[in-house]
């Protein structure tokens, strides 16, 4: 059997009943190691759940699949991954590898980033798609999530945003020389994804155009969701940029249309209370 076991959002003790049953009786256990992580290391997971991990990266899993299910035929093989097997990251791929070679799989779900953003007080069947914000480079600044986030608004949708990370990954020279050299992990933080929204903003107006979102546009910044020292901030988008959340892992929603309720929760939140009064009640329904 082929485990797939979500880890919810936190530490080692995330783990439901039943995922925890899993992994103990399994052979060989991999964590997901490159869409997220938590805010405890791999040792302290080993520790809790009695087992030793190996550690999965985007490599393994993509081109070297075969070997997670190798012998999970005849015996249990778990595959953890923080937040929820299908949650922001999907692993569809391996699921039909699995059946390809006629190994049943069990899925064990968890809390994910997708539905945890509730706590800041905004309705989960008011976001609409949810998008990916990319690190930009000198060379390479795309703005397609942007347009996807003045959609949703334009629906009266709210935005879940989620930020980059760049776990093993090498640098451009060390690829292209074949040298196994990898960069130091870099996990994007609101302020970089609001700076990035800013100067899209600045770049559609210098082409004769009013976007949708603008500095004014109320944003939620959240940090560590699920962990103890969890974070929260709402404001303008301009203040998202200066806000101070700490360590990673972060996310950022961009507001639609406001039902008084989310407001309301919002408001427990906020950067500077006047930010409200002044912009929110523009989207309201």
């Amino acid at each position: 059997m082929l485990y797939l076991v979500g880890l919810g959002l936190g530490d080692a003790k995330d783990i439901t009943v039943k995922g925890l049953e899993a992994v103990r009786r399994c052979r060989r256990v991999y964590l997901e190691a490159y869409t997220s992580v938590l805010t405890v290391g791999k040792e302290a997971l080993e520790e809790f759940y009695g087992k030793e991990l190996i550690l999965a990266d985007r490599e393994m899993v993509e081109q070297e699949a075969d070997s997670i299910l190798k012998e999970a035929d005849v015996c249990d093989v778990a595959f953890l991954v923080v937040g929820d097997p299908f949650g922001a990251t999907t692993h569809s791929d391996l699921v039909l590898r699995a059946v390809k070679l006629g190994i049943p799989y069990e899925v064990i779900h968890n809390a994910s980033i997708m539905n945890a953003v509730g706590c800041c007080g905004l309705q989960l069947y008011n976001f609409g798609e949810t998008v990916s914000v990319v690190f930009w480079t000198d060379t390479w600044k795309p703005e397609s999530f942007f347009d996807k986030i003045e959609k949703n608004r334009q629906n009266g949708m709210h935005t879940l945003c989620l930020l980059d990370i760049k776990v093993k990954e090498q640098s451009l020279e060390n690829l292209m020389k074949g040298r196994k050299i990898y960069e130091p992990p870099r996990y994007m933080s609101v302020n970089q994804a609001a700076e990035q929204l800013l100067a899209i903003i600045q770049n559609r107006r210098l082409q004769g155009e009013e976007p949708e979102i603008t500095e004014n546009t109320i944003c939620v910044g959240l940090a560590r969701v699920g962990a103890p020292d969890q974070k929260i901030a709402s404001g303008t988008l301009y203040q998202m940029s200066t806000v101070e959340l700490g360590g990673p892992l972060h996310s950022l929603i961009v507001t639609g249309t406001m039902h008084p309720l989310e407001l309301e929760m919002l408001k427990l939140f906020s950067v500077d209370s006047s930010s409200f009064e002044n912009n929110a009640f523009q989207r309201t329904t």
